[in-house]
């Protein structure tokens, strides 16, 4: 049987002739490639008949995944705010606004318009960097990860960095502070122990060699219960002490006090500065709410020799970068933090989000198949990002399960779908959360639901 279907599979050339724009590459391949699929179809048994429409279909399906951009914009329902898989913070439409005017056209990005001279990129947002956090000088890189290896190749190389051993993080994609401290060319020099680092384990650490005291906020995990750590303010003490700078990587930083969102302290980059450290790094992409950049603030001093350093070259930021970060700068710099997306999430109340659910459920109430069943339910949402971990907030999903338990086929119908839906499974159910759904997403949503439910049933 397979083979006799095998046969009737049209040559390339005989499909191309159907085409007015044979010669067109994009077409070839779609005809060339559609045409492997329904060979590969037919050998997995897939296939009962070909026909000019199985190859017709075969075909489109080819030409409309070629004309699918790989990375394209998704319907977030996982209730993950800064969700590092799907693109961490988004940036809000003003912010977006500002971005096509740049990369639209010219910009000047190494022009000082005052002197007419090659002009410095950072110094686009330096100004509001030292504005906002009270630090002295900025450089920003690519990312976070950057800023590390290059303040502490700039400042430690050859020397040693003592840190608490309770501060050595591993975060996503196995980037380790030990192994970029090693890149560095800094000696690592671990104190204390995993739950308990006292301020005489820095003292007794110190030596002629130190060139850095570091201390790494650990944005990904807490260590809970018989605990004791130093503070910046600490650290700080003794870096005067024996004239040795001190160095905080925060990780995911934060220009507001989410205390004022019911959630547990987490210390702001303000109150970073202000406790006198004098090197501080932190994520532009996680609770700053912007593009992907590691920013390095401090003492101008130490931030001068960081920008000489030639490894700042190859981790410098573009000029697509410098103008998001510009721009939700100045959204912070004005206190309009409710066109930040992140913060918007974040902050919403679950009486607004429960409407939104609400909204869903009145779309697809009574338009879904016989085996599916409804139902809106209060959950918990996360930060994401390596940030709070701990902390959760109170949201509601609406919940989808299926009489038949293909929820797992159903959730994979609609990852695959246009656009795609990321939620979450639990319990044999698909959780759909409004915490990261967007009001104008509400109606796309409940099409792909219902165009993944058709496709299901057949």
């Amino acid at each position: 049987m397979g083979k006799e279907l095998l046969r009737k599979i049209p040559s390339v050339d005989r499909v191309l002739k159907q085409f007015s724009n044979s010669n067109n590459k994009k077409i070839k391949d779609a005809v060339r490639k559609g045409l492997d699929n329904l060979r590969r179809a037919i050998l997995q048994n897939l296939i009962s008949e070909v026909t000019e429409e199985t190859v017709r279909k075969f075909i489109l399906e080819e030409l409309e995944r070629l004309e699918t951009f790989n990375l394209r914009k998704i319907i977030n329902a996982t209730g993950v705010i800064i969700h590092t898989n799907l693109g961490r913070a988004p940036i809000g439409e003003e912010v977006a606004e500002h971005l096509k005017e740049i990369i639209t056209g010219y910009s000047n990005l190494e022009l000082n318009l005052e002197t007419g001279k090659r002009g410095i990129r950072y110094q686009n947002v330096k100004d509001l960097l030292k504005e906002l956090t009270g630090a002295e000088d900025v450089c920003v890189v690519n990312n976070n990860a950057a800023a590390v290896l290059l303040v502490l190749s700039a400042l430690a190389s050859g020397k040693e960095v003592v840190v608490s051993r309770g501060e050595l993080i591993e975060i996503g994609g196995s980037f380790r502070i030990p192994d970029v401290m090693k890149q560095s060319g800094a000696i690592l020099k671990e104190v204390g122990t995993t739950n308990k680092t006292h301020l005489k384990d820095y003292e007794e650490a110190i030596s002629e060699n130190t060139g850095l005291l570091l201390k790494v906020h650990t944005s990904n995990y807490r260590i809970l219960g018989f605990t004791e750590s130093v503070t910046s303010k600490e650290l700080v003490e003794i870096g005067k002490k024996h004239g040795i700078p001190v160095y905080e990587d925060l990780g995911s930083g934060s220009f507001i006090d989410v205390r004022r969102f019911g959630l547990s302290y987490e210390p702001t980059v303000q109150d970073v500065v202000k406790s006198g450290v004098d090197i501080v790094s932190f994520s532009g992409d996680k609770l700053l709410g912007s593009a992907q950049a590691g920013i390095i603030i401090g003492k101008k001093e130490f931030i001068e020799k960081v920008k000489k350093h030639p490894l700042n070259r190859a981790l410098r930021i573009d000029k697509m970068t410098l103008s998001v970060l510009e721009a939700t700068l100045k959204l912070y710099k004005n206190e309009e933090y409710e066109k930040i997306p992140v913060w918007k999430m974040i902050s919403e109340s679950p009486e607004s989000i429960k409407r939104r659910a609400e909204k869903l459920y009145s779309y697809l109430d009574g338009k879904l198949p016989e085996n599916f069943s409804l139902s809106i339910n209060g959950e918990e949402a996360e930060i994401g990002g390596g940030a709070l971990p701990l902390e959760t907030l109170p949201t509601f999903v609406v919940e989808i399960s299926i009489k038949d338990r293909n929820e797992e086929a159903f959730y994979e119908l609609l990852r695959r779908g246009k656009p795609p839906v990321i939620g979450r499974l639990k319990k044999g159910k698909l959780l759909l959360d409004m915490r990261t759904v967007k009001d104008e997403e509400i109606r796309t949503l409940s099409e792909a639901i219902l165009t993944g439910a058709k496709r299901l049933v057949g």
